[in-house]
């Protein structure tokens, strides 16, 4: 593997170079349950400050990630390509070869009491999820969490993971003194999709149980909707059952995200397309036939529909964080109404 004089773009404050030399590599194999099947490679990091790309689209300007690859097993997930810096398989491999920085609450302590660091908002679960099944052994959160509380620095945090409820206690008293923004992804809630598609997180219900339980507990969370996948999860029907399931959570925003797939994912997705469903592999051709991201047209075509049934099922900011329990309407007599009818995309 190559470990040595690995870079991986700006690093922290005034600092560059190598992520962590291969003496400092430990493997560990697992054969319990809840592992089984699974590779760790315990690894010192010497950085744990990550600045973002200023090409990115990203609305925040630096990360911090314990972990490198991930169990939840995405077949969409852009971060499959960093794996490869690693000599590490991209594929199964980046679902079961999990790089883990043990050190890294210590070092995010260090770094933070730099002189250097200005305090700026970090941004985490934005490569691969810091809630994902290793955290349930190595618990490098909760330093994490601490690390931030005691400079009062601000951060937020994505996950699929309903792990996070772990660590409510810590988030409460962190968000009593800064800035913090939590935010569950959830795309669809057809759990036929989810079972193939995300086949290592916990299911969308799940998750949006644990979206009631952060906005309960005094915690204000948004859902990102991400991905909507293109043929597969975008009807009007899925999009619609979608938006009231995170309407009824609690949540205090949902945000459409369609789905992007760069070098890396896009091959590991296409393979289980061609798998799975052979028929749609054309459309997609034709509909990423640009780059990474689906047509412009089509990604505000999906956000008008969101936000209208948002703002139908009362999602913003008059009504931040509260229940929403929405009556199911009582079917006329006679004949069933025709199903609503979905509109070639191509």
């Amino acid at each position: 593997m190559r470990w040595d004089n690995l870079t991986d773009g700006p690093r922290g404050p005034g600092q560059a170079g190598a992520l962590f030399g291969a003496a400092s590599v430990v493997t560990r194999t697992f054969d319990t349950p809840e592992f089984r099947g699974m590779t760790f490679h315990e690894v010192r990091a010497r950085s744990v400050l990550n600045r973002v790309p200023g090409a990115s689209r990203m609305p925040f300007e630096w990360t911090v990630n314990p972990y490198r690859g991930c169990s939840h097993a995405c077949v969409y997930c852009f971060a499959r390509k960093t794996h490869g810096y690693l000599d590490l398989d991209t594929g199964v491999g980046f679902d079961s070869q999990i790089v883990v920085k043990t050190n890294a609450p210590e070092l995010l302590r260090r770094e933070l009491a730099s002189s250097r660091w200005a305090g700026a908002h970090i941004a985490m679960g934005t490569n691969v999820d810091c809630y994902q099944r290793a955290e349930g052994r190595y618990r490098l959160m909760p330093g994490i969490i601490e690390a931030l509380l005691e400079r009062a620095n601000p951060f937020s945090i994505l996950t699929k993971g309903t792990l996070i409820l772990r660590d409510l206690p810590l988030l409460r008293r962190a968000a009593a003194v800064a800035d913090v923004g939590i935010c569950v992804s959830v795309g669809f809630t057809d759990a036929e999709l989810w079972r193939t598609v995300e086949p290592g997180t916990p299911s969308p219900t799940a998750r949006l149980a644990a979206v009631r339980a952060l906005t309960d507990a005094g915690i204000e969370c948004g859902v990102l909707m991400a991905p909507v996948i293109p043929f597969l999860g975008d009807s009007p029907e899925q999009l619609r059952a979608t938006v009231r399931a995170v309407a009824e959570s609690g949540a205090t925003s949902v945000t459409p995200l369609v789905l992007h797939l760069r070098p890396g994912a896009r091959e590991w997705f296409t393979a289980w397309l061609a798998d799975r469903h052979p028929h749609l592999v054309e459309r997609y051709e034709r509909m990423y036939a640009g780059g990474s991201y689906a047509p412009t047209w089509y990604q505000r075509q999906i956000t008008r529909q969101v936000h209208e049934l948002a703002a139908e099922f009362g999602i913003g900011p008059s009504r931040r964080g509260a229940a929403r329990r929405i009556p199911v309407p009582e079917r006329p007599a006679g004949p069933a109404p025709a199903e609503p009818v979905q509109l070639s995309l191509l």
